[in-house]
This record gives structure tokens, sequence and C-alpha cells, in this order.
């Protein structure tokens, strides 16, 4: 009886044994896989504003009346996040969660303005259903064509000195925080920093935008950073 009692316990070490060596090779398996694989980020297109270089700089009138010289130096001192969205862009609905999030994280060092085109009194209602007061909001078709904004949702971040830190496609909080980390880390995008880190590129869905707030037809195709 004492004999069986012992071997059992034996082998019950042993299998603990083995299970907490397959444990520890999983988690090393899972730390070699999360090196390997790119931080998805926001993706930018080859055209619109330069990263590096100074925002055109727009007049436009927010939907409370006041106006405001966007991509201008700021004397608050904070960058500016421009989400560019539309009524009609389901993924912009599904950011805003995201963007009250950052809002509330990056108070102190962030400003987020929304932007669209189109008819304003739509974007006057959309603002209302969403309760989306606590943002600056413009309507300006003069500000998506300046700084090119083709794809929705999309997103400009400029400094307080008004220089472009970093813009792209966005459709996650990942994307929109990919922003203020390439722009931490002196990069263009952090796709430059995956580049850099010898890891594949990543991808980002694009939502077709065009001037005057006219919307096409919703796009599912993968755009690709080399």
């Amino acid at each position: 009886m004492i004999t069986a009692l012992v071997v059992s316990t034996v082998l019950l070490w042993i299998v603990v044994v083995v299970l907490a060596g397959m444990v520890l090779a999983l988690t090393r398996q899972i730390g070699v896989l999360y090196e390997r694989v790119a931080p998805a980020g926001a993706l930018m297109i080859g055209r619109g504003v330069v990263v590096g270089e100074e925002a055109p700089v727009v007049r436009a009138t927010l939907v409370t009346g006041h106006t405001e010289m966007i991509g201008a130096p700021a004397s608050d001192r904070r960058s500016t996040l421009v989400f560019f969205l539309s009524p009609t862009c389901p993924v912009c609905k599904t950011l805003l969660p995201a963007l009250r999030s950052m809002a509330r994280d990056e108070a102190s060092t962030l400003r987020i303005l929304l932007a669209g085109d189109g008819e304003t009194a739509e974007h006057e209602d959309f603002r209302r259903r969403e309760r989306l007061g606590e943002f600056p909001y413009v309507v300006s078709t003069q500000l998506g064509m300046t700084w090119q904004v083709a794809k929705l949702p999309y997103a400009v971040l400029v400094d307080a000195a008004g220089i472009v830190r970093g813009h792209g496609i966005v459709n996650s909080r990942e994307h929109l925080e990919s922003l203020v980390e390439a722009r931490d880390r002196g990069l263009a995008s952090i796709q430059e920093f995956a580049r850099q880190q010898g890891v594949p590129a990543t991808h980002a869905h694009e939502h077709p935008h065009g001037p005057q707030g006219e919307d096409r037809a919703h796009a599912h195709d993968h755009a690709t950073v080399a």
C-alpha cells in the first residue's frame, strides 16, 4: 500500500514537472512571436501633408460658430489630433469611444478635433446624436482638400509648433495611438519603426471619402505599407 502511494506521488511530480516545462516553452514561443509581429499602425499614403514639415494652416469655422486656424501653433502647447470622419462612415463611429478615452488619458498633451465636410446640418445632427459636444468639431471642405484627405477614417497629428508628426488611415484605437507613439519615438510612422526592426508591415482598411461629403461605395480592400 505504501509502495503504491510512493509510486503515485512520484508519477504526479513527474507530470507536474513536465507541465511546468511545457508552460515555460509556450511562454518563450509567445515572446518570440510578439517580437516578430509588427505593431499595427496608421496607414500612411503617398500624398497629403508631410511628416516633419509645417502643417498647411486652414481657417475654418467650428459648428459652435467659433473660428479656428487649424494647423497653426498651439498656445496651450498641446498637440492636436485632427480626426476626419463622416456621419455615414461606420468605422468612424466605432472609433468614437477610443477618441473619448484618448481625450481623457492624454488631456495634458493632446487635443482632439473632429473634421468633416458636406452639409453642416447633417454634421450637427450627428454631433448631437453621438453626444460629441466635448470635441471641437469643424465642417470644412477646404481642410480636407488642402490636406488631401481621400479616405476615411483619417487622422493627422500636429504638434504644438504646427509641425506634422504623423498621419494615416485609422480603423482602431491601436492605429490612433500609433500616431502618438511614432511622434514620441521621433519616427514618421510606426511602420518605419517596424521596418527598422525587420518585421513585416501591417494592413489597414480604407473607407473612400470624396469632396463635398460625397460618400462612395464602402471599400474593404487591404492597403499595405511596403
